[in-house]
């Protein structure tokens, strides 16, 4: 199995939400190394850590962390309605 890497992220959209308190998130297309594309939603707390991280050293593009905060998670395949 070919180890798969974040090669682009673009931020579609923010949204709104309520639920549990009041936040806004990101709406984040993640392109991987397969040519797979997801959307992941992240809030912004989040993802300010993590900006431009993407466009650096492999050592740092590709670390552990990275690629972690970018995986699709259940939040991400059934968002929740507002």
């Amino acid at each position: 199995m070919q180890f798969r890497t974040v090669l682009d992220v673009k931020v579609v959209d923010v949204q709104k939400r309520r639920n549990p308190s009041k936040h806004y998130v990101y709406l984040i297309n993640v392109t991987y190394s397969d040519n797979t594309s997801h959307i992941v939603y992240r809030r912004y707390s989040k993802f300010f850590d993590l900006q431009a991280l993407v466009r650096l050293p492999p050592q740092i593009s590709q670390s552990e962390e990275v690629l972690r905060f970018f995986e699709t998670k259940a939040e991400d395949v059934h968002p929740p309605v507002e």
